[in-house]
């Protein structure tokens, strides 16, 4: 990267996404907040010119990272060889809702599936979510305006919410 941010600081940056993006996740997680840090920050130095990249090319490839960590995360706990095909259930019998490494999936599946359609959109969705953009971020990213952004976002959300609500064939 640039003088602009200097790499302790852009650390101290990816550490604050990790930490948010962790604190939704159960305690029981296997992958805690410096461990996805330091899985993204091995990434992005081996990207050919990770000591030339702009805050918003920054922003993005971390995003991206974070993404692929996390989903591939999920995989490997999902698998069956992990007991991934079991569903958890209360007493009742009754099926957990908010399955986190089902979310993580159907949001992956789900954010593939904009990015065929829309890849400015996933995009906008990927930084926002995974790269904790800021609408100045992502006014700066992506070349739109404050307002386009929020109207996008909002319909993103909209899109994937739809997507993810409903049952795979």
């Amino acid at each position: 990267m640039t003088d602009e941010t200097p790499w302790n600081s852009a650390y101290d940056e990816l550490h604050r996404m990790a930490q948010s993006l962790m604190s939704a996740e159960p305690s029981s997680h296997t992958l805690q907040a410096t461990g996805l840090v330091h899985e993204v920050w091995l990434r992005l130095l081996k990207s050919r010119n990770a000591g030339s990249l702009q805050r918003n090319e920054f922003l993005g490839l971390a995003s991206q990272a974070m993404r692929r960590i996390l989903t591939d995360h999920a995989r490997r706990k999902a698998s069956a060889k992990r007991g991934g095909s079991w569903r958890r259930t209360t007493l009742a019998g009754k099926p957990l809702v908010h399955e986190p490494l089902e979310f993580v999936l159907g949001l992956d599946q789900a954010l593939t599936a904009l990015e065929a359609n829309d890849p400015e959109l996933a995009r906008l969705v990927q930084l926002r979510f995974y790269g904790e953009a800021s609408t100045e971020e992502l006014v700066s990213a992506l070349g739109i305006s404050e307002r386009t952004v929020k109207r996008r976002y909002r319909y993103a959300k909209a899109w994937l919410q739809t997507y993810m609500q409903e049952p795979t064939q």
